[in-house]
């Protein structure tokens, strides 16, 4: 797809009909862990209290393991996870509880980079580039936040 019509799927900061059956479609090989990078991330639904799932880019830096919002701060997802204190599971071959960690401008600068150099499809919706300076990514992680996945005890 061109970046203009992968912008399209996302206008107004939600999936249209045609990312949403895109989505139908991977979550199965995201679940299972087919896809290099991805998984699918299950939170509960602020208004609903029902588990809404979703595919993800999973990125590791350093060791750690991380999501980025390509969206931002206001999506639903990122709303979610903040109403239910981070708890969530990610599903790569099996399901793994964890607790989504927002992180700080300074530690988001590297991830931020790692998803722009291997999220193709969700650079496009984001005004930076793999070659920003650290201090455009640390800046940028307000608009574009990055959370940790911790090991968090079954539920």
């Amino acid at each position: 797809m061109k970046p203009d019509e992968l912008r399209e799927l996302y206008r107004g900061g939600r999936p249209n009909e045609r990312a949403k059956s895109i989505q139908r479609r991977l979550m199965p090989i995201a679940r299972l862990g087919l896809v290099p990078f991805s998984a699918v991330l299950e939170v509960t639904g602020r208004r609903s209290g029902q588990p809404i799932q979703l595919p993800i880019v999973v990125l590791t830096v350093a060791g750690s393991r991380y999501v980025v919002s390509m969206l931002g701060p206001t999506v639903n997802w990122v709303r979610n996870v903040e109403a239910a204190d981070g708890k969530a599971v990610v599903m790569r071959g099996r399901r793994r509880y964890v607790r989504l960690v927002r992180v700080a401008p300074g530690e988001a600068a590297p991830v931020l980079r790692r998803y722009l150099r291997i999220a193709r499809s969700g650079r496009v919706h984001m005004d930076l580039t793999s070659t920003s300076t650290d201090q455009e990514l640390a800046a940028a992680a307000d608009r574009y936040p990055v959370f940790r996945i911790d090991p968090a005890p079954a539920v």
